[in-house]
This record gives structure tokens, C-alpha cells and sequence, in this order.
């Protein structure tokens, strides 16, 4: 149970459960006579917008339907908000996750309905947080991670709509599933339950809003992506690289990622890896994203030296040219990364590029962490596995700059 989440409606099982048992049913009337009236100010604001009977919803209750005005409700909208008020029994919340889930794209305003409807965030988050003790140790089954994946399909919608977003990111429900990120098992149920909750952080970022990426860069979720991508699945880890893809081209993340070598090392690390794998897998769509990761880097002052030395070599020749044969935005992004890496390349100033990557001090201290640890490097959470081109990018990295002034 989490304090003051849920106000003044939250669920205390310590609570007086004989009083719970011996008046079930004007409870359960109580919450579904509220979520009617909730539901009912979305569906007068829909009506008068799109002339009641196309765009509306009804209500959730068919005895209520004669008394709130909705005679013209599509029996289809009745059954949508039946199954919202079903959320608010756990008897009856499976099956409405299961149809809620498969109507997110049908019905264009759920989300304000979900999130203003009496209780029903209230019980998809209990959904959530229900399945923590399932994680370590591994004991989610397959159904439990159906039905928690089924909460999140609407918390996907919640995090997508524009008028919800921003309440979504005030009550900080992303950090609720970062505990499905955090976890490792390969077993199908924990694949699932980490793609579908990427896919909700993917809907808040689709969107490119920097209050989102500010966000997002106050949690732990660049380190959580980082290791998807390294060990996930293909599709878990196209989406945890979209992400970082997203925070990359907003120039908060973009700073925030090169801020200190740790971090930019920690991110140039995982990519370089992706690229060696993709040598094997040659998955395009993967490439994709890498090449426009790397791309955006190259944007920044200090890291654009660090590429010049440590771009993996597969995207400088032609190890990739049959797989980007037909993807001409792709490739396109390619030549302009190896543009900008260019020796050649002219600083707007008009005199030829010298950056000095990070202080002398700095990279000393990087050495020393990773020579204790045989190796690997731990930025902010995430342990990465470094690069033998990135350890001699960054020795060779003053000498560099200074052979260009």
C-alpha cells in the first residue's frame, strides 16, 4: 500500500472487513453510481461536440441509462463503459482489463474516462503493484503477466493522450513500473511484461514533449533502457532504443547524456555493441535507430571528437550497404554521421576543429574505475562492458586534438 497515492479513496486492508462483508453490494453500488457521473460529464462534453449519438459514450450501468439522457448511446459504448465501472470489482476486473485493452484504439476518449471515473486508476494500479512480489524471485506466471500487461495496455492509453499526459507524469505513475524494467529473467511472461511497460514510456516520449524527457531524466530509465538493449529480446530492445533515441534529440538529454564521460561512455558503449551484434543479426530496423543515435551525438561538440576515434568500424565501410539497400532515409543519416566525424569538417568559428572531449583528470579517474573492475563500468545503475576502442579513443584523444591545431 502506498501512502497518500490515492487520497481519500485508498484501499486499507486493515480496514473493518466484517463491515466490507455484510454490505458488498452498496459499496459496489456506491462506486458505480460515481464512475456514471464521471463518465456522464465526458460524455455531455462528447455530444456536444460531435451531436450526441457519433461520438459519445454512454453510461456504465443500463438501469442508469433512461435517467443521465443517454437513450442514443451505440450499444457497443454501453457495453465499453460497463466494462470500466467492472474494473471497480475485483471479480469482474480481469475480464474488464481483457476488453478494455482490446478497445483502447476504437474508443478516442477513454483516457479522460479511465482517469476521471471514480476509482478505476486507483484499481490499475493496484494491478500493478500486485504483481511486485511475483518479481524476484522469478514466479510471475503467464497469466498473471497477461492480466497486469492488460492494465498497462490502458495505462499506454492514459500516458498517449494529451490531456491525460501531463496528469499521468504529476502522479508519477512511470515509476511504477520500473521494477518490471529492472528485471532479467528470459522467460516468455517477464519478456512481455518488460515490452509492454516500454511501450508505455514509449507512448509519453512519441510525442516529443520536453516536459516528458525532463522527466524522465529525473528517474533511472536511460540505465533501465541501456541494459535492454544490450540483453532484451529484438523487439524490447527496438523500443528501449527508441527512447533513448527520444531523449537524445531533445537538447536536454542531449546535454544531460554528454555531461560527464561516464555517461556519454556508458551510452557510446552499449550502441557499439549493438553494432557488433548487428553484424551478425543484420536486423534493419535495429540499425535504424543506432545510426540515428550515433547521428545526434555527433551533434554535441565533445562527443563528435570522441566518434571521430571510436565510431565502430562497420559503419564506416560497407558492412551494412546490402542491409540498407532499400532504406534511403537511413542511409542518408549514415553519410551525414560520417560527415560530421570528418577530419575536414569546419567549426562555424572558421577554423578547423579542436575540442579538448573531457579534462585530462577525468578520463584518469574513468581508467582507474575500470581497471579495478576488470573492465566494465558503472554509470548512474547500469554496468556496461567497455569498448577496447573507446579505452583507445580516449588515450589517444589529446593528441588528437592538439595534431589539429
Amino acid at each position: 500500500m502506498m501512502p497518500n497515492m490515492y487520497g481519500h479513496h485508498q484501499y486499507n486492508p486493515h480496514s473493518e472487513q466484517s463491515w466490507m462483508h455484510q454490505q458488498p453490494n452498496h459499496q459496489h453500488q456506491a462506486q458505480q453510481a460515481a464512475a456514471v457521473a464521471a463518465q456522464q460529464q465526458h460524455y455531455n462534453r462528447l455530444a456536444g461536440a460531435h451531436n450526441n449519438a457519433t461520438a459519445g459514450m454512454g453510461a456504465s450501468i443500463p438501469g442508469h441509462v433512461q435517467d443521465n439522457g443517454l437513450e442514443n448511446v451505440s450499444e457497443d459504448n454501453r457495453r465499453t463503459l460497463s466494462f470500466i465501472a467492472d474494473l471497480l470489482n475485483e471479480n469482474t476486473r480481469e475480464a474488464a482489463l481483457l476488453e478494455l485493452s482490446k478497445k483502447r484504439e476504437q474508443v478516442p476518449e477513454l483516457a479522460l474516462i479511465l482517469w476521471h471515473s471514480f476509482g478505476v486508476m486507483t484499481s490499475l494500479m493496484q494491478e500493478i503493484i500486485s504483481v511486485y512480489n511475483l518479481l524476484n524471485p522469478s514466479q510471475l506466471t503467464a497469466s498473471a503477466s497477461n492480466r497486469v500487461c492488460n492494465a498497462l495496455a490502458l495505462l499506454q492509453c492514459v500516458a498517449s493522450h494529451n490531456e491525460t499526459r501531463t496528469l499521468f507524469l504529476n502522479a508519477h505513475i512511470p515509476l511504477f513500473l520500473y521494477p518490471f524494467l529492472n528485471t532479467t529473467s528470459k522467460s516468455r511472461p517477464f519478456e512481455y511484461l518488460r515490452l509492454t511497460s516500454l511501450g508505455v514510456i514509449g507512448a509519453l516520449v512519441k510525442n516529443d514533449s520536453s516536459e516528458v524527457i525532463n522527466f524522465l531524466l529525473t528517474t533511472e530509465i536511460i540505465p533501465l533502457c541501456l541494459r535492454i538493449m544490450e540483453t532484451g529480446s529484438e523487439l524490447s530492445k527496438t523500443v528501449a532504443i527508441f527512447i533513448v533515441q527520444k531523449i537524445l534529440l531533445d537538447d536536454n538529454g542531449l546535454n544531460y547524456i554528454c555531461a560527464t564521460y561516464e555517461r556519454f561512455y556508458a551510452v557510446g558503449t552499449v550502441l557499439s555493441n549493438m553494432v557488433a551484434q548487428l553484424v551478425e543479426l543484420q536486423t534493419a530496423r535495429l540499425l535504424k535507430h543506432v545510426v540515428r543515435c550515433f547521428l545526434r551525438l555527433s551533434d554535441n561538440a565533445r562527443a563528435r571528437e570522441a566518434l571521430r576515434q571510436c565510431l565502430p568500424e562497420p559503419l564506416r565501410d560497407a558492412t551494412f550497404s546490402s542491409l540498407l539497400r532499400d532504406d534511403a532515409a537511413t542511409k542518408r543519416c549514415l553519410a551525414q554521421l560520417l560527415i560530421n566525424l570528418s577530419d575536414n569538417v569546419v567549426e562555424a568559428g572558421g577554423n578547423a576543429a579542436k575540442v579538448v572531449f573531457f579534462h585530462r583528470e577525468a578520463v584518469d579517474a574513468l581508467f582507474e574505475r575500470i581497471a579495478a573492475t576488470g573492465g566494465s563500468l558503472n554509470v548512474d545503475g547500469y554496468t556496461a562492458n567497455v569498448s577496447p576502442n573507446f579505452i583507445k579513443a580516449a588515450a589517444e584523444r589529446e593528441t588528437t586534438a592538439s595534431s589539429r591545431t
